[in-house]
């Protein structure tokens, strides 16, 4: 049996909506003021709202009944509303549907149409619910099948130490990291190479381009191949199937220990920090353009020094662009900042550190998807 709440100040309107909605086989409950709807709300699930726009406090403007919805929407994103208005308060209605509600019904109203509506907005709001628990598993399924891709831990190699944080906004996002060891062995393994990449977008689309991506660059960095080369094929590839307005930033790294050698290429991406130990800060952004736009387009690569005691920080513009409660960006000279001063730490700790810096500076809540890649060469 379906569920109605009915929120209206008047005794008469709430005796002949229970008339009226028992007559039609509902099951009917009845507040007389906002406050008395999220109560109800919080305590109960309905199928419907139907309210009145004016109480005590205000009986004329329906302003009162106007702050209510957004609040109602809060406490039920899809639990349908159906406000009732006088004649005459059209431009009420529509700053209410404007605020949240689905439909209206002008008072004194028609029996037909208010069951109408009643019935097709209980119809429509229960179908919104069944969509929205199947979004809900798809998407938790897709949440598990994206951090199966994504590397669970590091491996750690000879002459190297790596951490990482991902933190994804959504179940699913586009940032792709991960890392390759040259030859497929850990250990001695003379090199290692790292992605780090961020697809345009948030969501279901920018997870299945970041798995596309993944695979790509697994499949083209086979026999240590130069990143230049390998941008240039992850670039054509991705340009055959990326979805119009979409593209890629993407950076990738050999990092050879033994040789004391990072040698890499940036599309685009938010330029990974290299951290001396005399705090000194480089900026790796030798490279190109975004992938995914230009098929034809060309990359360079550049080699730069990693010595003993040197960090290297790989992360995605949901680090740098992260704000605090004021607007303001955490920054990459902020994040330069926070790794010089710590640059004397373990590679678990210093990530440790940065993610924790991170917390403080937005409160924990983030408008992107963000990664860090921490590297440090012993």
């Amino acid at each position: 049996m379906p569920r109605i709440l009915v929120a209206d100040d008047s005794a008469d309107v709430l005796e002949a909506l229970r008339w009226l909605l028992a007559g039609e086989g509902y099951d009917a409950h009845f507040v007389d003021s906002a406050e008395g709807v999220i109560d109800r709300l919080r305590a109960e699930r309905f199928d419907l709202l139907l309210m009145d726009l004016n109480y005590s406090r205000d009986t004329t403007s329906g302003r009162e009944g106007l702050e209510l919805i957004p609040r109602v929407r809060a406490q039920d994103p899809l639990i349908p509303i159906v406000v009732m208005t006088g004649w005459g308060s059209i431009d009420t209605a529509v700053d209410a549907m404007r605020r949240g509600a689905s439909s209206f019904v002008q008072k004194p109203w028609d029996d037909a149409a208010l069951r109408e509506i009643v019935e097709r907005e209980i119809a429509e709001g229960r179908a919104a619910r069944r969509q929205d628990r199947k979004q809900h598993r798809e998407l938790e399924e897709a949440r598990m099948i994206q951090r199966a891709l994504l590397p669970s831990s590091l491996p750690q190699v000879d002459g190297l130490e790596l951490a990482f944080t991902w933190q994804p906004m959504d179940s699913v996002g586009g940032d792709c990291f991960d890392v390759i060891v040259a030859g497929g062995h850990v250990g001695n393994a003379g090199k290692i190479g790292v992605t780090i990449a961020d697809v345009a977008g948030k969501g279901m689309p920018a997870a299945l381009l970041m798995s596309n991506l993944q695979a790509a660059v697994r499949a083209f960095a086979q026999d240590a191949a130069r990143p230049a080369a390998l941008a240039a094929s992850v670039n054509s590839l991705l340009c055959r199937h990326m979805v119009s307005g979409r593209f890629v930033t993407f950076c990738f790294a050999w990092i050879d220990p033994a040789a004391g050698l990072v040698t890499y290429v940036n599309a685009g991406h938010n330029p990974p920090l290299l951290v001396r130990t005399s705090g000194a800060v480089t900026r790796l952004s030798e490279g190109g353009m975004v992938l995914g736009v230009f098929p034809d387009a060309t990359f360079n690569q550049a080699d730069v020094s990693f010595d003993p005691g040197d960090r290297l920080l790989f992360y995605t513009d949901g680090i740098s662009e992260a704000r605090n409660a004021s607007g303001e960006e955490f920054g990459e000279e902020r994040l330069a900042q926070a790794g010089a001063a710590a640059r004397t730490l373990a590679a678990a700790e210093l990530n440790d550190r940065l993610a924790r810096d991170l917390h403080v500076f937005t409160g924990g809540a983030f408008d992107d998807d963000a990664t860090i890649i921490v590297v440090g060469r012993r």
